[in-house]
């Protein structure tokens, strides 16, 4: 298995430089590959071009996508863009290092989530364009879709969780380990004299402070245009996370 996701990562690296590339106008096989500094595995171009992800000129001097690469190199760069702005607009993380990790892991619908989330935005922190989504396109209804701290549920109230702005790697382990993700339905039963959450058929007792770090869509889910649930259907287990080690961003 671990094979198989790094295979598939050095993949993605593959496509996510050609992007790049296209971006630039460039499409030299020479350019390429010292834009990999040298890393190319000519195995994974020929993966690519037998399964018409990316094509070569026939002296070999010229590389670039075909229209099934464009749109998955589109995925990886969105995926990736968005984790950078949620990073670095929500969780005040390193949006460097996670991004990479997060673009691999993501699904297609949670990124449509993350980007009506972030109101649709135009530009990663880097100003680079975000490539526009099914979400972006059919004019989802972000206004309605506000998240905020569990805490702020009234007592009965369930609500999906979005996800967990957490100050460490142990709370966010701690949380986790109660089955509380990105994805399940949390309810409020109580207050005081501590929280009590259920979440995954278990009543959980809780400090405020752990609480209200749980993010959790208000009055309803987001929503497609049509009025389908943009959030992926998890079977009550949470979406899968990366784990991102945080840091407070320094402001001037």
């Amino acid at each position: 298995m671990d094979f198989m996701n790094n295979r598939k990562m050095e993949r993605d690296e593959h496509l996510e430089q050609l992007w790049y590339m296209k971006e630039k106008g460039n499409d030299s096989a020479e350019a390429f590959k010292a834009a990999m500094n040298g890393k190319i595995d000519p195995a994974i171009i020929d993966e690519l071009s037998s399964e018409d992800m990316v094509e070569l000129s026939a002296d070999g001097n010229k590389i670039k996508f075909t229209k099934k690469g464009e749109d998955y190199g589109r995925q990886i760069i969105r995926a990736h863009r968005l984790a950078e702005r949620l990073l670095y607009d929500v969780l005040g993380g390193d949006f460097e290092s996670g991004a990479c990790e997060f673009e691999h892991i993501i699904t297609p619908e949670l990124v449509d989530s993350i980007c009506i989330l972030l109101g649709h935005p135009k530009t990663c922190p880097h100003g680079s364009p975000i490539p526009q989504g099914r979400c972006c396109k059919e004019s989802c209804r972000t206004a309605q879709s506000s998240v905020v701290p569990l805490t702020e549920l009234k007592v009965g109230q369930s609500a999906r969780v979005a996800y967990i702005n957490c100050k460490n790697d142990q709370q966010l382990h701690k949380i986790d380990s109660l089955c509380i993700r990105p994805g399940t339905i949390a309810t409020l039963h109580q207050r005081y004299p501590t929280y009590v959450i259920e979440c995954e058929g278990s009543n959980i007792a809780m400090d405020e402070e752990i609480v209200a770090n749980i993010c959790v869509w208000k009055n309803h889910e987001p929503l497609q245009a049509g009025g389908k649930a943009m959030l992926p259907d998890t079977g009550g287990r949470g979406g899968r996370q990366g784990r991102f080690r945080h840091r407070k961003r320094n402001r001037q």
